[in-house]
């Protein structure tokens, strides 16, 4: 399926909120092309919360034979490549943050309920909530966020979290159109979205940050703009009262070159706000075991019940709170609530329930924060 948009909305008073655009500057430099952006009231751009639409997700149509690939991926060779990590932080929970509300969703049209895996590829999906108790406002899951944004005057929706104090990790696809040197606009996060209420507010972008190769076309993709090997983007946030939000709600850590795979393998934890669950209102959470598929420009893919809208979500290694050891060891890669990669595609059909992520790699997401963190070091 081809990232092809019907930009059809009607535009409400209710939920909405204007977020122009006065001054757009585009930059390309050593491999990394930016957007940056000073905010206005004054132009009438408008994000429409209530009624935002999911992001059609990038989609191949040939469906692959997961087993084969996954006993391929064991056979492999361990990469050479020497992976690394950037530890994340559980912030100092200022109370100052006051929840908004961004309106009564409306619903969505046109979502496909999935059911079972044709791929035979094994995967648990649920709410990220407990029963009876929403996680939405707990550290690791208030990291992650909804991600709305316009193209042309239509509102939608991707999925992101923050890996440093004020920088927002998500698809490029959910940034830039690939191959036509083209950015959207708008972007707005908010971290810890449940049933339209942003808990820790709304928070604007102030750059948008992803590599040329992408940004032109040349990226190296097994299906063009869809599977591709750099499908990675970062957002710098705007402060609010002088401050980064992730200051207070924390952020995740996050890793390269294969930080915590074993033989082309490992165990994904995904977070996510796709439009076929809940009608995109709730936080999913998706847990896999992921493989490198050489076949699919060595993304890692994982069994998933998510669908579009969750584009962008991360996928991390050792989600959850570490035990005290009393008497256990740590296995070989511990660090906890480290991103790898962020959901980049899924398939035409509903049946394989598989989904692909372009792995965080030291000439993407290194690549990516070292500009970032260098032209506005107190956002990382």
């Amino acid at each position: 399926m081809k990232r092809t948009l019907n930009a059809a909305l009607a535009l409400t008073a209710c939920g909405c909120v204007f977020i122009g655009q006065a001054t757009a500057q585009v930059r390309s430099a050593n491999g990394i092309t930016s957007l940056t952006v000073q905010q206005s009231s004054s132009n009438g751009a408008t994000i429409d919360y209530a009624n935002a639409k999911a992001m059609p997700m990038p989609s191949k149509s040939v469906v692959s034979d997961a087993t084969q690939e996954m006993v391929a991926a064991l056979l492999a060779p361990a990469s050479l490549s020497t992976s690394g990590r950037s530890a994340g932080n559980d912030g100092d929970a200022n109370p100052s943050l006051s929840p908004v509300m961004l309106g009564a969703p409306a619903n969505l049209d046109g979502v496909t309920p999935q059911d079972f895996g044709t791929n035979h590829h094994p995967f648990t999906t649920a709410k990220a909530d407990l029963q009876g108790q929403a996680t939405n406002t707990h550290y690791p899951y208030r990291v992650a966020g909804k991600l709305f944004f316009n193209i042309g005057s239509s509102t939608y929706i991707c999925s992101a979290s923050l890996i440093k104090r004020g920088v927002v990790v998500t698809a490029a696809h959910c940034v830039a159109n690939f191959g036509h040197s083209q950015f959207y606009t708008n972007w707005t996060f908010v971290p810890g979205y449940r049933n339209g209420v942003a808990p820790y507010g709304v928070q604007t972008v102030a750059q948008a940050t992803v590599l040329t190769s992408y940004f032109n076309g040349t990226d190296s993709c097994a299906v063009s703009g869809i599977v591709c090997q750099d499908d990675v983007a970062l957002l710098r946030l705007n402060t609010v009262g002088g401050a980064y939000v992730g200051t207070s709600i924390g952020w995740f850590g996050y890793g390269w070159n294969g930080y915590g795979f074993t033989n082309n393998t490992n165990h994904i934890s995904q977070l996510g706000y796709p439009a076929g669950l809940d009608s995109a209102q709730y936080m999913e959470r998706n847990d896999s075991q992921g493989y490198v598929s050489s076949a699919n420009s060595n993304n890692t893919v994982i069994g998933s019940n998510m669908d579009g809208g969750s584009s962008g979500g991360p996928w991390l290694v050792n989600l959850g709170v570490a035990p005290a050891l009393t008497g256990e060891t740590n296995g070989s890669a511990p660090a906890r609530n480290t991103v790898v990669g962020v959901t980049s595609w899924g398939y035409t059909s509903t049946a394989p329930k598989e989904q692909g992520a372009a792995p965080f790699t030291s000439g993407n997401i290194v690549v990516l924060i070292n500009a970032v963190c260098t032209a506005t070091p107190g956002a990382c």
